[in-house]
């Protein structure tokens, strides 16, 4: 009785084990690499034939410094370890309400060095009203100040944390040239969910772009081109928003003046 349960027992193990072991999986990968090679090799990028990228992961163009280079576009920021370090995926999760992402607002998360709510932020700046202060000692974003705590100083003012959105405005604007008051789309402050993602907006393309022309001696026309080249439609014509990879953009601008 006990053999008559046994055998078929380990017989169906060896043949599913077989099946979804190494039928299935040698299925998958034939037909992929059949039907969407490049997908399923990670949707490699090559320039002359070296490997540069993939064009599902964003990359930063940026100076061994790591300031943002003028002569390419620039992706959106990435809380990926250092940016845009796949092996360290992942967003800062924080809340609409958290200092640390929204800066301190009047009425909604100010608190004076006693921990009292206030209506006002003593910490406020000329350039940023809103401005969350960076610790003495560690140099990190102080979200939750207290009495005899120190700050960063300098020329009298506090040192604004250079990640929140309003901090990311003004460093946009400044470094796109853009005047007070222009409508910054919201990627272009704000990192994405993964801090990999390759896209941006095209209204954040379009605010880059006459910089872009005017580091590369470029016209507007030739790098606007490219843009609409490298856009990317809506998800089956009508999920999401038309986006701008900006890695091969980028690496079309290289192309161009190759």
């Amino acid at each position: 009785m006990f053999r008559r349960q046994l055998v078929p027992a380990v017989l169906l193990l060896l043949v599913f084990a077989v099946v979804t072991g190494v039928v299935y999986p040698v299925a998958v990968w034939a037909i992929g690499q059949v039907a969407f090679k490049s997908k399923a090799d990670g949707s490699f990028i090559k320039d002359n034939g070296v490997i540069v990228g993939s064009s599902l992961l964003g990359q930063n163009f940026s100076d061994q410094n790591g300031n943002p280079l003028p002569q390419y576009f620039q992706p959106r920021p990435s809380d990926a370890g250092t940016g845009y370090n796949a092996m360290s995926s992942g967003a800062s999760n924080l809340g609409p309400g958290d200092p640390r992402l929204v800066g301190f607002i009047p009425g909604l998360n100010t608190v004076d060095l006693s921990g009292n709510t206030s209506p006002t932020n003593v910490f406020a700046t000329a350039a940023d009203p809103n401005c969350v202060p960076l610790d003495a000692k560690t140099g990190n974003p102080v979200a939750s100040p207290t009495a005899g705590e120190t700050f960063q100083m300098s020329g009298g003012s506090y040192v604004c944390d250079p990640n929140t959105v309003p901090e990311r405005t003004m460093a946009y604007l400044s470094f796109n040239d853009l005047p007070p008051g222009t409508k910054v789309p919201v990627d272009a402050v704000t990192a994405s969910g993964s801090g990999l993602d390759p896209a941006i907006s095209v209204a954040n393309a379009d605010l880059q772009a006459p910089r872009v022309a005017a580091a590369r001696h470029l016209s507007l026309n030739q790098v606007m081109g490219l843009v609409k080249a490298n856009t990317q439609a809506r998800t089956l014509g009508v999920l999401g928003e038309e986006t701008v990879n900006v890695v091969e953009l980028n690496m079309a601008l290289d192309h161009l003046q190759g």
